[in-house]
């Protein structure tokens, strides 16, 4: 089942199951309302309230309607911040933090990471499945206590703001890398007061950026989850946000402009434009894994070249200019200095790169921008530089000077050790994930670090004892797209954490697919069919070497 970030609709989809007995029914030490008065140093507790089974909760993802959910159970509500401080800018930060802590609790805690440039406090609830319904269970029904964070600043709106609480130094660090900390220090506190026990085993979740602060914290903090499912993670954070600006430039050479003079991205490959790319790539590399299905699941083996699109002399129709094929081939290729040295990483050529997760990241559709052209401008002028001058102009980027810059704050922001001697140390687990079509964080860059773990940690069979790596084909970012984004990762850690089982398949489902389920496999493994057998049943697939 999948756990939905109510307040982005392709930042953030992660993934959540999970079943036990109750480890401790009910709280012994302390009622609900008294935790108010609870002293905790340097917090404030603001709400401690009693929440009946049932009671009404509107959760929206800021795009669509609130849906009103009538599903949660009885649970103990609590509000509070840490850290609170005048900014070097005048203005005032801290650490916002909700806690939800139901009567029945198995020993479990939950931590909630977030999503883009954070600034919202979402609700500490996870409900199951990509879009919320009222009937929808929650993590709080299988007995979690879970906790969320603002990351450290509050935002109107997360994709429109202007990243101006990079220029506070305490600010930037509680969205870097220590929110996370100083929130689960404090929610530990609260919940051994509530239940009268002290948390037996902690998890973290998250997608996006939520996956960095994941494996921020593991880097940093090595003992403080027992578990940590990191989906789509902006691990390097300032080389993607330099491939987002290249994404960016290239599409706004072909772009025509709209009446204020801005590129009209949306105009720039269409959705017509992408569908006929999307046809070409699975009419090559669909049957690589040995079934001919809509989902590529041997990735490393797709080798397209956009260029096969180009219209001959004479043709107008099923091809593209020689202009929107080059433009394809740079962003696919990744973003070089003006010397020709790579940026970032090249992008896998899959099944969701015509989807409306993708498009809603490289190009908006219609009146609405892109993602990219929202949260990059912002990431850059207000995080990564502090606000410091010249600003950047993210249609005018300069891959010399302008990535440089950007590049001083790698240290800070990256999560790219690989290091994880403490980790390990401790016991814990690291459950990687990512769509094949991701626009935002490239599958490939991905599996290139998660070859540098195996790499500096013994092997890939010893680096399999506390990590593994899941690729999803056609998923965009997060959740979404033709694939099958449905799967229980939180329950597979759960298993690996509490049982020693490491997960070798997970299987998935999705809207995409009705009916269809699929192993997704521990890398390097791909999902093949046998060749007989249900080829819509996961059954009848082996992961295998590609």
């Amino acid at each position: 089942m999948r756990v939905f970030d109510p307040t982005k609709r392709f930042l953030g989809f992660i993934v959540l199951m999970g079943t036990a007995r109750c480890w401790a029914a009910a709280p012994t030490a302390a009622s609900c309302t008294d935790l108010v008065k609870m002293q905790v140093e340097n917090t404030t507790i603001s709400e401690a309230i009693e929440v009946p089974a049932g009671k009404p909760l509107p959760v929206g993802s800021g795009f669509d309607p609130p849906v009103v959910v009538t599903s949660l159970p009885a649970h103990c509500l609590v509000h509070g911040e840490v850290n609170q401080h005048k900014g070097a800018n005048g203005k005032y930060y801290g650490d916002k933090f909700e806690i939800r802590m139901p009567v029945e609790w198995q020993g479990r805690f939950l931590f909630l990471g977030g999503g883009g440039l954070d600034g919202a406090l979402n609700p500490a609830i996870a409900l199951q499945g990509p879009v919320p319904k009222p009937d929808s269970k929650s993590a709080l029904s299988l007995g979690y206590a879970l906790v969320s964070t603002d990351g450290g600043h509050q935002e109107a709106n997360p994709f429109t703001q202007d990243g101006s609480f990079g220029s506070d130094p305490e600010s930037r660090a509680d969205y870097n890398y220590r929110s996370t900390k100083l929130v689960t220090d404090v929610a530990r506190k609260v919940i051994a007061q509530y239940y009268g026990h002290p948390i037996k085993y902690s998890y973290f979740q998250g997608c996006s950026n939520g996956g960095r602060e994941g494996l921020m914290t593991a880097e940093r903090y090595p003992d403080y989850f027992d578990g940590i499912v990191a989906g789509a993670p902006a691990f390097n954070l300032t080389h993607a946000a330099i491939a987002e600006a290249w994404n960016t430039v290239q599409l706004a050479s072909i772009a025509p402009k709209k009446p204020d003079g801005t590129p009209d991205l949306a105009r720039s490959l269409t959705e017509p434009d992408l569908k006929l790319l999307v046809t070409a790539v699975l009419d090559k590399c669909d049957a690589l894994d040995g079934l001919k299905d809509g989902m590529i699941f041997n990735p490393e083996a797709c080798h397209f070249d956009p260029s096969t699109l180009k219209c001959a002399a004479g043709q107008s129709g099923s091809c593209l200019s020689a202009q929107k094929t080059e433009v394809i081939g740079k962003i696919f290729e990744g973003p070089h200095t003006s010397s020709g040295k790579p940026i970032y990483s090249r992008w896998p050529y899959d099944a969701g790169d015509a989807a409306e997760g993708w498009r809603a990241w490289m190009t908006g559709a219609g009146p609405v921008p892109s993602i990219n052209v929202m949260i990059f401008p912002s990431f850059f002028n207000g995080l990564a530089l502090a606000g410091a001058p010249p600003k950047i102009d993210i249609f005018a980027f300069n891959f010399d000077t302008d990535a440089a810059r950007i590049d001083k704050a790698a240290a800070e922001i990256n999560a790219t050790s690989t290091d994880w001697s403490g980790f390990r140390k401790h016991g814990a687990k690291l459950l990687l994930y990512t769509g094949m079509s991701d626009p935002v964080f490239s599958a490939l860059d991905l599996i290139r670090y998660y070859q540098q773990i195996q790499q500096n940690n013994g092997g890939d069979i010893e680096a399999g004892s506390f990590a593994r790596l899941f690729l999803v084909p056609g998923m965009t970012h997060c959740s979404g797209g033709p694939g099958l984004d449905d799967f229980d990762a939180l329950g597979a850690m759960q298993s690996w954490v509490e049982q020693g089982k490491a997960p070798e398949t997970i299987v998935a489902s999705g809207r995409a697919f009705p009916g269809r389920t699929r192993p997704l496999c521990a890398y390097p493994l791909i999902s093949k069919y046998r060749g007989q057998g249900n080829p819509e049943d996961s059954s009848s697939f082996d992961c295998e070497k590609p």
